[in-house]
C-alpha cells in the first residue's frame, strides 16, 4: 500500500543519482566512475535513464580547478601558447582587476534593463532581489526567462535553491553588460558588473586601466574556471567536438586583423576537462569516434583551424588539456557500430553497462514509481500533484507495458520517458478541468491520449498498411502500387 495521499508528500532525493529509477547497478558503477575517474558505455533502449545517469554523475564530481587560456605568442602569432591557470591564480587575478576603481551602486539605481540582465530584477513583476535567487520571491517565476528552456532537465526542481551552483551552470546569468550613453564629448561606454548585493559601474577610465593590466600578456580564456562539468556533445559536428579557429578575412594583419589567439574556440572535449563528456547515440559520430579515443588516451588534443579555405587553417594550439570522464550511450542494435578500439579503451579504463528495461513488481519498486511521478511533476512545474489512486493507475500501466513490451510478468516497466508523457498528459487534463490534483480518471484518459500515431492508426484502420492505403490519393496509387513500402519490406511493428 502506498502510504501517502498525494505526491506532494513523496520525498524526492537531493542526490541526483537517487532520482534514477530501477538502475541500481548502473548507479553504483556511476558513483565509482565519479570517484575513480572511469569511463562508461551505457547500452539500452531510449527512455530508460541513460542520459539521466550521465548527468547525475557530474553532480558527484568536484568543481573544476583549472582555467585554460590561449596566450599570444609574440615570436610566432600563428602558434599561440596554451596556459593552464589554477583556481587560486584565477581568483588572485580577479581580485587585482576588482581593485580597479569603480562605483558601487544599489541595483535600484541602475537602468532597469541592466538590473534585469544581471539577475537583480524580475522581468515579470519588477521585484528586486539578489542575483543568487533565481526564482522571484514575489511572483515565483524564473527571473531569467531562459531558465524555462531547461524544463527537460531531470533535476530542474533542484534549481530553485538546493543546488545554487548548478543553476549558474545550466542557466548562466551575464556577469557583465555594456551600455553606450550620450555625453557632451560624444558617446561613452559604461560597463556594469555583478558585485554581490551591489552593481559595479565602470567608466572609460576604469576600463582603460583594466586593459592595461590585460595587455601585459594578451590572452583569451577558452575554457573558463566557472563552468558546467557536464558537457552534452550528442550530434556535435567536427568543429563543435574538437574546436576550431575562426576565420578572419584580414588574416593576422596587425592593424586590420584579429590576433590568432583571440580566434581560438575550444571544442566539447576541451570544455569537458575535469568533467563529463556525454555523447548519446554514439555510433552516429561515425569516424569522429577515433578522435574521442585519441583524446581519452592522451588527455591532450590540439585546436586547429579545420576549414582549409580559412585563415584559421594556419593557426594551431598544441597540448590543450582534455582530461574528462567519457560517458557514451547507444541502443543495443547500434552496438556493432561503436568503434572497437574505443570500446577497448572504455573496458580497459571503465565499464560497459546494459541498462534494465523493467524491474520486479515489489512494494519497494512501486514506491519508486511514485517517486518517479513526483519527480516528473516537480520537473514539469505546470501540472498539479497526483493522488494516490492516480499513482496506482500509473503503476497498473507500468505493469501492462512491462508485460506487453518486454514479456516480463510481475514486473514494472523502466521505459520511463513514455510514462512521463502519460503523467504530463494526465496533468494537462487535470489543469483544463480545473482539478486540484491529478486523479485516476485523468490518468486513464491520459493513457489514451498519449498513444503513438501507429497505435492510433492500427485502432482506426486495423493495420498500418490499411491506414496508408486509405490515406494515399488515386494519383499516388497510379504512380506506384507500393507507394510507401514494398510489401516484402514492411518495417517490424507496422504489420
Amino acid at each position: 500500500m502506498l502510504e501517502f495521499e498525494t505526491t506532494a508528500e513523496v520525498n524526492i532525493p537531493n542526490d541526483p543519482l537517487g532520482r534514477v529509477i530501477g538502475q541500481d547497478k548502473a548507479v553504483e558503477i556511476a558513483k565509482i566512475a565519479a570517484k575513480q575517474h572511469r569511463h562508461l558505455l551505457l547500452v539500452g533502449p531510449p527512455g530508460t535513464g541513460k542520459s539521466m545517469i550521465a548527468q547525475a554523475l557530474s553532480f558527484h564530481l568536484p568543481r573544476p580547478t583549472e582555467e585554460i587560456r590561449a596566450v599570444h605568442n609574440p615570436e610566432y602569432p600563428e602558434k599561440p601558447f596554451v596556459e593552464i591557470k589554477k583556481a587560486e591564480d584565477v581568483m588572485r587575478e580577479k581580485k587585482m582587476v576588482e581593485e580597479v576603481q569603480g562605483e558601487m551602486l544599489d541595483p535600484t539605481r541602475v537602468p532597469t534593463d541592466v538590473a534585469d540582465d544581471l539577475g537583480y530584477r524580475c522581468s515579470h513583476c519588477g521585484e528586486y532581489s539578489p542575483p543568487q535567487e533565481r526564482i522571484c520571491p514575489r511572483c515565483g517565476k524564473p527571473k531569467v526567462s531562459g531558465i524555462q528552456k531547461y524544463g527537460d532537465n531531470p533535476f530542474g526542481d533542484m534549481l530553485g535553491g538546493i543546488v545554487e551552483v548548478t543553476m549558474s551552470q545550466l542557466v548562466p546569468t551575464p556577469k557583465r553588460v555594456e551600455r553606450t550613453i550620450p555625453s557632451p564629448e560624444g558617446e561613452r561606454v559604461i560597463v556594469y558588473e555583478s558585485a554581490g548585493e551591489k552593481i559595479r559601474m565602470l567608466d572609460e577610465n576604469a576600463l582603460k586601466k583594466r586593459r592595461q593590466i590585460r595587455l601585459s600578456r594578451p590572452y583569451k580564456v577558452i575554457v573558463p574556471l566557472d563552468r558546467n562539468p557536464f558537457v552534452l556533445a550528442t550530434g556535435a559536428s567536427e568543429t563543435e567536438l574538437l574546436g576550431d579557429v575562426r576565420h578572419d578575412p584580414y588574416g593576422s594583419h596587425p592593424q586590420l586583423g584579429t590576433p590568432p589567439y583571440e580566434r581560438v574556440i575550444a571544442g566539447a572535449i576541451h570544455e569537458a576537462h575535469q568533467g563529463v563528456l556525454f555523447i548519446d547515440e554514439l555510433p552516429h559520430l561515425g569516424h569522429l569516434q577515433r578522435y574521442i579515443l585519441t583524446a581519452m588516451q592522451e588527455k591532450l588534443f590540439p585546436i586547429v583551424g579545420r576549414n582549409p579555405q580559412s585563415a584559421g587553417a594556419s593557426v594551431k594550439v598544441d597540448n590543450v588539456p582534455c582530461d574528462f570522464i567519457f560517458v557514451g550511450a547507444c541502443n543495443i542494435q547500434d552496438l556493432p557500430n561503436v568503434l572497437s578500439p574505443l570500446r577497448s579503451r572504455i573496458i580497459g579504463s571503465g565499464y560497459e553497462i546494459l541498462v534494465n528495461t523493467y524491474m520486479e513488481d515489489s512494494e519497494e519498486n512501486r514506491e519508486k514509481i511514485a517517486q518517479f511521478v513526483a519527480q516528473e511533476i516537480a520537473k514539469d512545474r505546470r501540472i498539479p500533484h497526483a493522488t494516490k489512486e492516480a499513482v496506482e493507475e500509473i503503476i497498473k500501466e507500468a505493469r501492462k507495458r512491462a508485460r506487453e513490451i518486454d514479456g516480463a510478468k510481475k514486473s514494472l516497466t523502466l521505459r520511463l520517458r513514455e510514462m512521463g508523457g502519460v503523467v504530463r498528459s494526465a496533468g494537462d487534463i487535470a489543469v483544463m478541468e480545473g482539478s486540484e490534483f491529478i486523479e485516476a480518471k485523468h490518468v486513464r484518459e491520459g493513457i489514451t491520449r498519449s498513444r503513438t500515431v501507429e497505435e492510433q492508426i492500427k485502432e482506426k484502420y486495423g493495420s498500418y498498411q490499411a491506414g496508408v492505403s486509405k490515406d494515399i490519393s488515386s494519383s499516388q496509387r497510379a504512380v506506384s502500387p507500393y507507394y510507401y513500402w514494398n510489401e516484402n519490406e514492411t518495417p517490424p511493428g507496422y504489420e
